[in-house]
């Protein structure tokens, strides 16, 4: 029983026995013939009784984040009349006990805020949150817990959220939320100390994500900050209009905003920069093909059918050439000088040194056949081995979150951070017609009967976004994350590898598996192997030939194709694609494009090539400054051509056919996943990781330190924007496009419509 409880019972006892003492209960003489009245005892006050629910991410999980189930002591509840978001001393506050529970007058019910300040109590731990997050329950919901206990938690905020933005009630939300987090209606809003089992994991996993969520809301309430986050606003960034060193054609969107409200706080944490919150997003990685070559082509019809289908971004560029700095970039934002594909310990020395121990060389049990050498060589002394800066990885697991890589064609048992390599023992017949793409008639392209044993290399290491950071391969998640991708040409035959010792119970395609279980990350990178995404490999054949598809050419943009469209198909099969009320989103898209020369890319690249680039870190009293210990990196962050970028999601209302021609580029989409999944504040610049947080308002209130962006002719062009589609190209503004061979024909003036390419209704 709680404290207020028993307070509440003790009156009630009280009176009740004084009534009796006056009445003569109990005893006395009965023949007594005093005619003093009985007095009527004061009605004892009808009482609303509550708790508000916590929860506890402890870090450090090998495996799915560990998160604990609690209360919050000493929050301040209070029945919020005014809907202002702020417990009022006219609204009679009352403080939760130390197991969480607060009683309120049952007169007057309505809707109810749980105000829990920084020093509260997170009973899961028994110390101070040391945040601040404002969380509610609506009044239908206290009237349908009214005869037992209310909770308070991060789900009854969010029913209420969703009521909000959709125009709709409690009951249809309520099934909703529960749909989406995979419980029943009663358990959803039950004390999720008492949930058990499987349904406990999936409540907490969420209470996790929308606690994240709603102590953003609160904070940006509580600094009452301008509505809408300023790169989200129609039309262009307000914050430029008048600033120095930006280009004035691009900034003339007038600053109308006001202080946020509470009830714009909570919607505006799930749409931050105007890029909805999304549940999972799976990025499909392709090779080395520019949009000229895949757009409109014969041999990738498939492709080509979901651009129509789904949304795209037609101006959207690489960051340099060849693959490996694109992944690194994709991973978190920069390519830290790196130019080519080198291994991920090249000329890692001193601060940056390898940390791994033990190395996954040949030494190791298991890995005699491990392709991993310490030592090479390349033109300059780059460093590959990225030491301490920030991620989409280490991010993503900071907040509770999960992240996946699934990886096709991989040796079994061989280490994730080690190159495929051949093994005579797994082997495929070759692909002896190519589907018709030109007449539809299929054509002959192979050799029947010819044997294909597994070449070296189907898997490269070069082709995953995080292998360069030295936190994500030492996190402790780093295997239990990295997964298998089925539907490789020799995956029939993978369990007879002699390389490696084949685990027992290995699974060829846990990608397949996890989208049926439900258990992928918020981010999955999908990595086809060198020959399904189109980047080309050599595969001796036996007696002799080669392969006749993982070559260049043609054929090979067919075989993409074909994979691409049936891993489309199975994630569209999937339980978790078929829930609507989870946020699920495709993205198809090319790591480079095909340029050579010139002004290739955008949007924070390492504008004209120059040779004075520096990166930036934060001093104490948060100016910037350069940091100098990147050695060698000018050499990075060149830029490259213009590549397909397609969205296709789940929801049935979201606009289609949504064409957005305003120029983005890797680090765009690294800083769209971090509003996405509200990973960084736009209040604050540090937040964002490494080059995504160069927007036209950063580079010109720090050019003196970012002298590559002093001889820019266009700082919206070159400078980097969440890809919200809320910038409008002015009719007079003609963008800058890419100079090579395969030039797109720049666009002058707006888009035919403006809607955001994620947007879900």
């Amino acid at each position: 029983m709680s404290t207020l409880q028993h307070i509440s019972l003790t009156s009630s006892l009280t009176a009740i026995a004084a009534a009796c003492v006056l009445a003569g209960c109990g005893g006395g003489d009965s023949s007594s013939s005093s005619t003093t009245p009985t007095p009527t005892p004061a009605p004892t006050a009808a009482m609303l009784h509550g708790v508000v629910n916590s929860s506890l991410l402890v870090s450090g999980s090998a495996t799915t984040p560990t998160i604990q189930a609690g209360y919050y002591q000493g929050a301040t509840v209070c029945y919020d009349s005014n809907n202002n978001g702020i417990c009022d001393a006219s609204e009679n506050p009352v403080t939760t006990d130390s197991t969480g529970h607060f009683a309120l007058p049952m007169a007057g019910m309505g809707a109810i805020i749980a105000d829990v300040s920084a020093t509260a109590v997170n009973t899961a731990n028994s110390k101070a949150t040391g945040s601040h997050i404002i969380l509610r329950a609506s009044a239908a919901q206290v009237t349908e817990q009214s005869t037992g206990t209310v909770v308070v938690s991060p789900m009854s905020s969010e029913i209420q959220r969703m009521v909000e933005a959709n125009s709709t009630d409690y009951q249809t939300e309520k099934a909703n939320l529960a749909t989406r987090v995979g419980v029943t209606a009663a358990q959803l809003l039950s004390d999720v100390t008492t949930v058990t089992g499987t349904a406990q994991t999936a409540l907490l996993q969420e209470a996790n994500a929308l606690y994240n969520r709603f102590a953003y809301a609160t904070k940006k309430f509580d600094s009452k900050e301008l509505y809408p986050d300023a790169l989200a606003v129609a039309g262009g960034d307000p914050e430029l209009t008048g600033l120095a060193h930006v280009t004035p054609a691009t900034a003339t969107t007038a600053d109308t905003r006001t202080p946020i409200t509470f009830l714009q706080a909570q919607q505006a944490a799930f749409n931050v920069e105007g890029i909805p919150r999304y549940d999972s997003v799976f990025i499909v990685m392709l090779e080395n093909k520019g949009t000229t070559t895949i757009l409109g082509s014969a041999y990738a019809p498939k492709i080509n059918a979901y651009l129509q289908a789904g949304n795209q971004f037609t101006s959207y560029f690489a960051t340099g050439n060849p693959s490996e700095p694109n992944y690194t970039a994709l991973g978190g934002a920069d390519d830290f000088g790196i130019s080519d594909d080198s291994q991920w310990n090249c000329d890692a020395t001193g601060a940056n040194a390898v940390q791994d121990l033990p190395l996954p060389d040949n030494t190791q049990p298991g890995l005699a056949s491990s392709p991993f050498t310490t030592t090479c060589t390349q033109t300059a002394a780059v460093n590959h081995n990225i030491v301490g800066k920030p991620n989409l990885f280490n991010a993503l697991t900071a907040k509770g979150l999960q992240w996946r890589t699934y990886s096709e064609s991989m040796n079994p048992g061989q280490d994730f951070r080690t190159d495929g390599v051949a093994d005579a023992a797994v082997t495929a017949t070759d692909n002896v017609y190519a589907p018709g793409t030109l007449g539809g008639n299929a054509t002959q392209i192979g050799t029947p009967g010819l044997v294909l044993p597994m070449p070296a290399g189907l898997y490269k290491t070069k082709h995953h976004p995080g292998m360069a950071y030295q936190n994500v391969r030492s996190a402790p998640e780093w295997k239990f994350s990295n997964r298998t991708l089925g539907g490789g040409q020799w995956d029939a035959n993978l369990l007879n590898g002699k390389k490696y010792a084949v685990p027992a119970n290995y699974v060829v395609d846990q990608f397949g598996a996890d989208l049926q279980s439900g258990a992928v990350g918020q981010i999955n990178f999908i990595m086809p192997d060198q020959c399904d995404d189109m980047h080309s490999i050599s595969v001796p054949g036996t007696p002799s030939g080669t392969a006749s598809d993982c070559s260049s050419g043609n054929n090979i943009i067919t075989r993409g194709d074909n994979y691409v469209d049936a891993l489309v198909k199975k994630i569209q099969a999937s339980p978790l694609w078929a829930n609507r009320q989870k946020r699920v989103a495709i993205v198809l898209m090319f790591d480079e494009g095909t340029a050579t020369s010139g002004f290739n890319s955008c949007c924070g690249w390492n504008v004209s090539n120059s040779t004075v680039a520096t990166p930036l870190k934060q001093n104490a009293d948060g100016t910037w400054s350069q940091d100098t210990s990147v050695n060698n990196y000018a050499k990075g962050n060149r830029g490259h051509g213009e590549s397909i970028f397609a969205v296709l999601t789940n929801q049935p209302n979201a606009p289609k056919g949504i064409k957005d021609s305003d120029p983005y580029s890797h680090f765009s989409f690294v800083r769209t996943l971090q509003d996405m999944f509200q990973l960084a504040d736009p209040a604050n610049d540090a937040s964002y990781m490494n080059r995504s947080k160069y927007t036209e308002k950063f580079i010109a209130n720090n050019i003196l330190n970012l002298p590559e962006y002093a001889g820019s002719a266009d700082t919206h062009f070159d400078s980097v924007r969440p890809m919200n589609h809320a910038y409008v190209i002015p009719a007079t503004y003609t963008q800058k496009q890419s100079s090579d061979t395969q030039t797109l024909t720049p666009q002058v003036g707006p888009d035919a419509t403006q809607a955001g390419v994620w947007a879900v209704k």
